[in-house]
């Protein structure tokens, strides 16, 4: 995933919202959303702030990066695709479901002898 316009389908499509809600959501018309997600024009300030609000997405990744990086004082981790979607999902579980999903990764780890 490489453009703005990818970036923009990605992030509705992960959502589960048709082209007609997510355009309501971040303040376009239906038709200028169809235009940004294939990359006719880039999308105003006001929009990547109502996506900023609405869906909490990475500006960094958003603006000017084809992949996730988190910027540390000391290092930068890749995270691809499938992992940043991974997380999304995760934030969308209860504590509890949460503690239960890392009680698997940690049983997973240990049988591969990668222990956290």
């Amino acid at each position: 995933m490489t453009s703005i316009g990818e970036k923009l389908k990605y992030i509705r499509k992960l959502n589960k919202l048709n082209q007609t809600e997510f355009s309501q959501m971040i303040g376009v018309s239906q038709g200028t959303l169809s235009d940004l997600e294939k990359d006719k024009y880039k999308p105003s300030m006001d929009t990547v702030i109502a996506l900023k609000k609405k869906f909490d997405i990475d500006l960094e990744w958003f603006m000017f990066e084809d992949y996730l990086y988190k910027n540390t004082e000391i290092f930068s981790v890749y995270v691809d695709d499938f992992e940043s979607k991974f997380i999304s999902d995760i934030r969308k579980l209860n504590a509890q479901d949460k503690e239960e999903l890392e009680g698997i990764l940690k049983l997973k780890l240990k049988r591969y002898g990668r222990e956290i």
